[in-house]
């Protein structure tokens, strides 16, 4: 049997019968709280698990295993609603036919098309009480669809009253759900928390929808944005125990050692839960407080007060509502000061709290009262700055990513375009998309010559070739004040690479680059192809004494520092060892090349006739003394072709 699982929620106003409905389809009564059963209306989330078999659409081999989340229709309990349809596939949007389009009716529309849901069933609930007026009702209603995500959406006519139109929605939302994409698999797991409770001799049980990724008994993960780890004690998922749990399901865990937030006093800090917390995994990062985005605003009116059109200001104060939690925020506008119905601009949000959330993530904002909900909208970036808010290169950027929100390709060259170079295993970690998806953007984006990789860092293009051509125009620099000079050190070239935070490989990319055209690296040097040491008139005293000096003791020469006397001296030094005549064998001992290739062909001599010898030996084989012999075979071991074995040397060939 081939199942597909999805999470359906109901929508509409308050008293238009989507309890009743879920009841009907599923024999749970989804109002659960004894102030609900007093009052007669929703207040919180209920939850309830509905199978459609495939065959009402002709497909046996089918089966649809729904989560439904049925959500309070009362505009008192609208961030309970926001909280409930976050993560939904389809939505079960409910008119009454007695009462047809209401505010909460539009509010809600606004919401899902805001949360960016696209699908649903719309039913017409309580037909039973229009009888002869059905043709009337569903032109009414199909009129206030258009111009909606649902405007073609199927509409069925019900009466939980008299059993009709079951059927018939079944039908219609197996439909829906078969041309509906299954929630996918990303490998980044997170279940936003709904609800959270204790259980006699279990302990804290938390529900939510799986999205992203899977969850294992057993697993550790980490409870945002308290940044809390934990590990998954068990998994049920609609009422079974299982072994994991995949993604758009409802999923209820055991969380051993937390304590739910408010309800424990002796609990430790940081070791509770609640709603709006969110399970991941920690290699997923923490939450942010700042958050860049676009807004958007409907042009549509709820009807609900003579105020309602009201602009969003700059710097205003509002309700931010992400999966299924909220918190205060100011919004600030990177384009003009406020934001009126139909618009849709770029802006910053600056969080109370700090919230868990990826790139493509939408959300909804309500004004400070929770009277109306204002606008929705996409995080492009859940880790924005501060600084430069409203340069043009974070306009361009934010512009990139709202235009083509679901295309990867766009999200990474817009990063690289921005930061210039990201280290690869962090790139767009926080995002809807894959480690996959990145890898082949990026991957496109290198063979397209618009980026640079190597290791595991990836560049821009332009920013790579000014690093380059940074890196060159210091050669040459260096190049022209010191002639002399066989090369410029590494070590002084990667000053200048490494600068600011960046990759640990990124400096072997650089010098492999420049080795791949007009630059040599050599010894610990690198240089331009055709450049050649060459002696200024000031260096070349200082050279012919050195040189005299090194020829006068070729086998027990003067110490380095009775070699060099100040600035002139080491520039000198230096000068004989990049261009060959001299070798550095120690920090204390300088040998002209000719006097080392006799002293190692002495050494090589005597070892291959008496197989081993002493540094003893050797030194008065060489003719030389202690202080010159042992730096000496220490570098010939480092040649190889020594080997020092206790207290004597033989030849390595010869091992």
């Amino acid at each position: 049997m081939n199942a597909r699982h999805f999470i359906i929620a109901t929508a509409g106003h308050v008293d238009h019968g989507k309890s009743s409905l879920v009841k009907a389809l599923t024999g749970v009564d989804p109002d659960r709280l004894p102030e609900e059963k007093a009052r007669g209306i929703t207040i919180d989330l209920g939850f309830a698990h509905l199978e459609i078999p495939g065959s009402v659409i002709g497909d046996p081999s089918l089966t649809f295993r729904l989560g439904i989340v049925d959500v309070p229709g009362h505009e008192d309990f609208v961030k309970n609603m926001v909280a409930g349809v976050g993560s939904i596939d389809v939505a079960l949007f409910v008119v009454a036919a007695d009462d047809g389009w209401m505010p909460q009716t539009e509010e809600h529309l606004q919401i899902l098309s805001y949360l960016g849901v696209t699908r649903a069933v719309v039913v017409i609930t309580k037909m039973d009480l229009v009888a002869g007026k059905e043709s009337d009702v569903m032109e009414q209603l199909r009129k206030k669809l258009e111009g909606t995500v649902f405007a073609e959406a199927p509409i069925v006519m019900t009466s939980v009253v008299r059993g009709e139109g079951l059927e018939e929605f079944k039908k219609a939302l197996a439909q829906v759900l078969l041309e509906t994409p299954p929630p996918t698999d990303i490998g980044k797991p997170r279940l936003p928390v709904d609800r959270v409770f204790t259980l006699h001799g279990i302990g804290t049980v938390i529900t939510g929808t799986l999205t992203g990724g899977t969850l294992r008994r057993g697993q550790e993960i980490v409870i945002q944005p308290s940044g809390t780890t934990t590990r998954v004690r068990s998994i049920q998922s609609h009422n079974q125990d299982v072994e994991l749990s995949s993604p758009g399901t409802r999923t209820a865990i055991n969380l051993p050692d937390i304590a739910v937030a408010g309800k424990d006093p002796s609990a430790q800090s940081g070791k509770t839960i609640r709603r709006g917390d969110i399970l991941t995994l920690k290699e997923f990062g923490s939450a942010s407080r700042v958050m860049d985005v676009v807004l958007e605003r409907s042009p549509r009116s709820t009807s609900k007060t003579e105020g309602e059109s009201r602009p969003i200001k700059n710097a205003g104060l509002v309700r931010f509502h992400h999966c299924s939690g909220n918190c205060s925020a100011r919004v600030l506008i990177l384009d003009g000061d406020q934001v009126v119905p139909g618009q849709k601009i770029p802006a910053q949000l600056r969080l109370e709290t700090p919230v868990f959330a990826f790139a493509g993530d939408r959300f909804i904002l309500r004004d400070w009262s929770e009277q109306m909900t204002l606008a929705g909208g996409m995080i492009l970036d859940p880790d924005a700055g501060i600084r430069n808010l409203r340069s043009e290169a974070r306009k361009i950027f934010l512009k990139q990513r709202g235009d083509a929100p679901d295309q990867v390709s766009v999200f990474v060259s817009s990063q690289l375009m921005r930061d210039g170079i990201v280290v690869k295993s962090g790139l767009l970690r926080k995002s809807h998309f894959s480690p996959n998806e990145i890898a082949d953007a990026i991957a496109r984006l290198v063979k397209d010559g618009r980026a640079v990789g190597s290791g595991d860092f990836v560049a821009d293009k332009d920013w790579w070739q000014k690093l380059c051509q940074r890196a060159i125009d210091m050669i040459e620099t260096e190049h022209k004040a010191h002639p002399e000079q066989g090369g410029v050190p590494l070590s002084k070239l990667r000053v200048l690479v490494e600068k600011g935070k960046q990759p640990a490989d990124i400096f072997d990319a650089v010098v492999a680059d420049l080795c791949k055209a007009d630059f040599v690296q050599t010894s610990g040097n690198i240089r331009r192809k055709t450049h050649q040491a060459t002696l200024p008139p000031n260096l070349q005293a200082p050279v012919a004494r050195l040189h005299s000096a090194l020829m006068t003791k070729p086998l027990d020469p003067p110490s380095r520092k009775e070699l060099v006397a100040g600035t002139a001296g080491e520039q000198a030094l230096r000068f004989l060892i990049e261009t060959g005549e001299a070798v550095k064998v120690s920090d204390d001992v300088i040998l002209l090349v000719e006097s080392l290739a006799k002293a190692t062909e002495i050494i090589r001599k005597f070892l291959t006739n008496n197989k081993t010898a002493t540094v003893s030996e050797l030194r008065q084989t060489v003719g030389t003394s202690r202080r010159i012999i042992v730096p000496l075979l220490e570098h010939l071991d480092r040649q190889g072709i020594t080997l020092r074995q206790g207290d004597q040397r033989v030849l390595r060939n010869r091992v």
